[in-house]
């Protein structure tokens, strides 16, 4: 061969990962048409009419958090812009184009996922079984997935992590900082990914990186703060505020109490979404809190008291993302679309284990949303409150399975 035909050539694990990278682009574009069919069309439940109000309000020039309140942050607005281009005010045409992007989102992360596993040079078994879960994961789900734009985010976060594991790490983190920009929950990826980066290349280069995550952010949030400050702090704040949401885990166990006779469920219909109200479940709602940052952090640490792999970030970085959701008040069916392309980048036993457990909480969750939802929300539906029940433990156990520590068998004298 000669050294231009080599320059050009990639290596066997690199073809490998294109072509299996390739086939999963393709199945995940099959599953999505299929959710358009047969009972995945039945009661579904769509938050794009909210996302095309925003849209239109800035194509009216009405700038947002300062002439309209915006629940999400500032890098979520172009998705829900574009789609708004074109035809004004048909709902149809909105969704259509909404859904187009979204499928674009998820081939972005498809491609991130076949990246980390290059980088990672995983085999061919590993490779195909990691990305078949990841396209045909939407079929467990259900079509929530549709219209919901969480596949945004995802995308970002799996791309950034794959810069950095590609030693591109000033981009990876300034992907991470944009993605975090467009819904917050990328953030909690960044400190095992800036360990990773101090150990691997340097408390320079760390730092660097740190700095170019918060210029991203601080860069896509800035123009809004000064023009709106309490609008964006509202924005915000709103989030924080939210009560013990109807499918969290401290709520589902005062389901399961409301099903047994021991408790009488209050609702607390407030922040766009179905709440348990009263007391105990304001306190279930800030201990959960407190849980919910005390796992994330104690996963922080145990990344960092350990060698700083590729293989460990992945998997610490997937815990983190669980933790972030079993654990927190609020815990809607969209969050595990960040899971999809996450929990089977990880490797060995522990990772199918933890890829089995994932499909289980998709599955579990399809059973009841959309189809139960309003009767749990409602009416706490005794089907739904013990699937409800049983999905939040399986999150449970989830992080348990990528959070513990590898045994070492110990060598007999």
């Amino acid at each position: 061969m000669s050294t231009t035909e080599e320059r050009w050539s990639l290596p066997a694990e690199r073809r490998v990962a294109l072509a299996a990278g390739l086939v999963a682009l393709a199945v995940f574009g099959a599953a999505w048409a299929l959710l358009h069919h047969g009972f995945y069309r039945r009661g579904q439940i769509v938050d794009t009419p909210v996302y095309q109000r925003y849209g239109e309000a800035m194509l009216e020039v009405r700038v947002p958090y300062l002439d309209f309140s915006v629940e999400y942050p500032p890098a979520a607005l172009p998705v829900f812009l574009l789609p708004a281009i074109g035809d004004r005010h048909d709902a149809a045409i909105y969704r259509r184009n909404f859904e187009r992007l979204m499928v674009l989102c998820g081939l972005l992360a498809i491609a991130g996922a076949a990246i980390v596993l290059a980088a990672l040079r995983a085999g061919p078994e590993r490779l195909i079984a990691a990305l078949a879960f990841a396209a045909l994961a939407p079929l467990a789900l259900g079509t929530v997935i549709l219209t919901r734009f969480d596949l945004w985010p995802t995308a970002l976060l799996v791309l950034g992590l794959a810069a950095v594991l590609a030693e591109r790490k000033r981009t990876g983190l300034g992907v991470l900082g944009l993605a975090a920009a467009a819904k917050i929950f990328p953030v909690v990826v960044v400190p095992p990914v800036l360990v990773y980066v101090w150990r691997r290349y340097g408390r320079r280069e760390a730092l660097v990186c740190a700095a170019i995550f918060a210029g991203v952010v601080a860069i896509i949030f800035l123009p809004f703060v000064l023009l709106s400050p309490g609008g964006v702090w509202d924005s915000l704040r709103r989030q924080a505020d939210r009560p013990l949401q109807i499918e969290s885990l401290g709520s589902s166990f005062l389901l399961v109490a409301h099903q047994l006779g021991f408790w009488t469920v209050q609702l607390n219909l407030s922040h766009g979404s179905q709440n348990q109200g009263g007391s105990l479940a304001g306190t279930l709602a800030a201990i959960q809190s407190v849980v919910q940052a005390l796992v994330v952090i104690a996963l922080w640490v145990a990344f960092a008291r350990g060698p700083a792999t590729q293989e460990r970030l992945v998997r610490y970085s997937a815990a983190s993302v669980a933790a972030f959701i079993a654990f927190g008040k609020v815990l809607s069916p969209q969050f595990l679309i960040w899971l999809l392309p996450l929990v089977p980048l990880v490797r060995g036993r522990r990772g199918l284990a933890a890829s089995a457990a994932l499909a289980v909480a998709l599955v579990l969750t399809q059973l009841w949303f959309p189809n139960r939802y309003w009767r749990l929300a409602l009416h706490q539906d005794a089907i739904a409150s013990w699937l409800v029940f049983a999905r939040d433990l399986v999150l449970v156990a989830l992080v348990l399975v990528l959070a513990m520590p590898r045994r070492v068998p110990t060598r007999s004298p």
